[in-house]
């Protein structure tokens, strides 16, 4: 099966979505055990998981699993470089490396 454009953009959308529910996580880590703060991170955290599971059933319904789960690495690229934007947590060089091993993984791969 060959990537197009479409499906492309579906997995980096769709792992968008997944790497979201980690700011919501941290956000509620953050907050006071229980204040209303923290209900409403842990509430976005499981609801953005929710709609993370039909959006990637319905990828699925169109993608080979195989090929659809090597899209799952760009997950962490984009939870470290929400984390950067949202938390202003550093990225290392090593997180860079890793992020250019899982690219370069990626792109290997979909050439076959």
């Amino acid at each position: 099966m060959t990537l197009n454009a479409k499906h492309i953009f579906a997995l980096l959308a769709v792992n968008m979505l997944y790497a979201s529910t980690s700011l919501f996580s941290k956000y509620a880590a953050q907050q006071e055990f229980l204040s209303f703060a923290y209900c409403i991170g842990l509430a976005s955290a499981v609801g953005v998981m929710g709609l993370y599971a039909i959006c990637w059933q319905q990828v699925l319904k169109r993608i080979e699993l195989s090929t659809a789960y090597m899209f799952k690495g760009t997950s962490l690229i984009f939870v470290m470089l929400l984390a950067f934007v949202v938390f202003g947590e550093a990225i290392t060089t090593m997180n860079i490396l890793g992020a250019c091993v899982i690219i370069v993984g990626i792109v290997l791969y979909a050439k076959e």
